[in-house]
């Protein structure tokens, strides 16, 4: 398998990173002509080990998430997941998020996801589709998508400083001098949850 790679950064924007993992495809992108071709654009490479998922927790936990609505569709028929992945995964791009108040697909697209007919009575809004005045909308909600991202932001600073509020009222303040000794609660590192053996 070749990967083509162009270039996908302008040197304006100061260092990059760009994480790998060790092993399958991810660990041929640590050869030498990438190396120099990374440092030429001022692109730093360091690398992840898959006993690290901290390194890529957002990933973690939408996996998390699509693992759960695929639970509790399939119950005791868990073979069945391929068939389901589909819907959940419709499910998951397609429902507001707390902390955005927006779908992702909203976001992404800039308007409504339509779900897919399976049969049946067609709805109101498929029946009387315009394909001039859908162009149209489509092109005023292509300008509005940017203003809705940056509510989207501001929400998600919001619910932020919402979360940290919460945290910061359980801490208790603690005043330590130099020289103060402390106990250290140090546990033998090792792969823990779901990277456990088996």
């Amino acid at each position: 398998m070749r990967i083509r790679l162009s270039r996908p950064f302008s040197a304006s924007h100061g260092t990059k990173k760009v994480p790998y993992r060790r092993g399958g495809l991810f660990y041929e992108f640590s050869g030498n002509k990438l190396r120099e071709w990374c440092k030429g654009l001022t692109i730093k490479q360091f690398f992840t080990l898959v006993s690290n998922p901290q390194a890529n927790g957002q990933t973690e936990i939408t996996n998390r998430t699509i693992l759960q609505h695929l639970k509790t569709r399939l119950g005791f028929a868990k073979g069945a997941w391929v068939d389901e992945l589909p819907s959940v995964l419709w499910a998951y791009q397609t429902t507001p998020r707390t902390t955005t108040g927006e779908s992702p697909s909203n976001l992404c697209y800039g308007t409504e996801a339509v779900a897919p007919a399976e049969g049946g009575e067609l709805s109101w809004r498929v029946k009387h589709y315009d394909s001039k005045s859908n162009a149209q909308g489509m092109r005023m909600n292509l300008e509005l998508v940017e203003e809705a991202r940056e509510k989207a932001a501001i929400r998600v600073a919001m619910y932020k400083a919402r979360m940290a509020k919460v945290y910061n009222a359980r801490v208790r303040p603690r005043n330590f001098q130099v020289g103060d000794l402390m106990m250290l609660k140090a546990k033998a590192s090792g792969p823990i949850g779901k990277l456990d053996p088996k």
